[in-house]
């Protein structure tokens, strides 16, 4: 919303918005574009009379904003519509789907491009280092979204993908995640496999075929489709993956066509992966490899992307996004690799819809055993979530502890701090995961930190 708001702004719309505990780095994105945030919902929001209202996915029936707008017959849409109506339209649409990666390789697919001299339009669910800013409307005949399979909004239950009509699609892999919307994996593999109906015959789907839910949906697909990944019956292979002082370097050999030698400057498999489905939308349109890896070299990674925040006493700080299992464990991973002798401490808070559940919970503590040492928080809102759906972060702890591991669940930041804080030693990295704001967690621990060693 943050950054369809700075698109319209950018085409001399007069914009307004209300949200409840807005954070950076969306918040910092809409004051530096002059967008005024109006704490909280209230009917005098909508005073004067708006020509449209944009309502996110998160408002329902109930919200006083929502009612006036129905009452007085002000005319709405969702985000996902209007991106598409004045942005989308009539350009190539590429979009980016997946449980995983969304954020990273959309951002990387349109620092590509940019660097190509495509000129994409893009809209991404993060800042780009390398753009300063999560969208652009772009002058070339791409536009790049990142495409969200969570609804749309309260009266149009889709995923958010469905109003991008994809010309090319790219699908990194698939997971359950989403319970208060999907009942099961097989709701979100009904979604994306409505989803491959809509790209055309002369489109192209980019898909991971290592990923047996990615191929259970391929079997509805009626366009082109080229798969990747590491095993013998992908059409694009990776191999070689090693890490570099300035990232991770591997090798791609497309079946029946030609070999590449690639680095990035990411940490991971899961970002080769990414990177991999980026070159092959590249190769398709036209890029040579030579500009594809000049766009990798000076790539910058996004906010909260494994972010470095700050370095105390050569205690290492991170903030990272991820809040499902396999991107702790993909995150834990890359970030021991690149650290690989010094104490991991991961600490994590359980906020999104899913991870406050128990739905997870037994991938959960095998995420966190790639640790040496674990810190969770209280999940977010618990007291709203019946107790037999609730995260048990005591058990995840115990059983953590019967591995040999050393973890302990607080209450809150405050308590986290202080069981953190005297713990900590010179070359120990501190992985903080959270995809919210998790009270400012980050610089009240570098601050802390600093203070208590001074």
């Amino acid at each position: 919303m943050a950054s369809l708001a700075v698109l319209l702004k950018r085409r001399e719309y007069h914009i307004t918005g209300s949200d409840r505990n807005v954070y950076p780095p969306m918040s910092t994105f809409l004051q530096e574009n002059n967008i005024p945030i109006m704490e909280g919902y209230d009917e005098s929001h909508l005073t004067p009379r708006p020509d449209l209202v944009v309502i996110g996915n998160a408002l329902s029936r109930g919200n006083p904003e929502v009612e006036v707008v129905l009452e007085q017959g002000i005319a709405y849409v969702s985000m996902a519509e209007l991106l598409r109506e004045f942005f989308i339209q009539g350009k190539t649409s590429l979009v980016v789907t997946g449980t995983h990666g969304k954020t990273t390789t959309t951002s990387l697919m349109a620092w590509v491009f940019e660097c190509a001299d495509k000129h994409p339009g893009f809209m991404i669910g993060g800042i780009p280092e390398n753009f300063g800013t999560s969208c652009k409307a772009g002058e070339g005949q791409y536009f790049i979204t990142e495409g969200d399979e969570y609804d749309t909004a309260f009266f149009d239950k889709r995923s958010k993908f469905f109003h991008y009509h994809p010309h090319q699609l790219l699908i990194n892999n698939l997971e359950f995640d989403h319970a208060d919307i999907f009942n099961s994996l097989e709701d979100i593999l009904r979604s994306f496999r409505l989803l491959l109906r809509l790209v055309p015959r002369n489109g192209l789907i980019v898909a991971n075929g290592d990923d047996a839910n990615v191929q259970s949906v391929l079997t509805q697909a009626y366009s082109p489709v080229i798969t990747f990944g590491m095993g013998d019956g992908c059409q694009v292979q990776i191999s070689q993956i090693r890490n570099t002082p300035q990232g991770t370097a591997f090798q791609m050999d497309w079946k029946g066509r030609k070999s590449y030698e690639f680095q990035i400057p990411l940490l991971g498999e899961h970002n080769v992966r990414n990177a991999v489905g980026v070159t092959i939308f590249a190769l398709h349109n036209g890029i040579e490899a030579a500009a594809i890896q000049n766009a990798f070299d000076q790539f910058q990674n996004i906010k909260r992307r494994q972010e470095l925040r700050g370095t105390i006493h050569e205690i290492s700080v991170y903030d990272d996004f991820a809040h499902h299992p396999t991107a702790i464990r993909e995150t834990i991973r890359a970030l021991k690799n690149k650290h690989p002798q010094q104490r991991l401490i991961a600490v994590f808070e359980p906020r999104s819809n899913t991870s406050v559940q128990n739905v997870h919970q037994a991938e959960l503590i095998e995420a966190l055993q790639e640790a040496d040492k674990v810190v969770l928080a209280r999940p977010h809102r618990a007291d709203s979530i019946p107790d037999e759906k609730r995260l048990d972060t005591q058990k995840v702890v115990d059983v953590l502890a019967s591995r040999g591991m050393e973890a302990t669940t607080h209450d809150n930041v405050t308590e986290i701090l202080d069981h953190l804080v005297p713990q900590a030693k010179p070359n120990d990295v501190i992985l903080i995961m959270s995809n919210g704001k998790f009270e400012n967690i980050h610089v009240r621990l570098l601050d802390a930190l600093k203070e208590t060693r001074s």
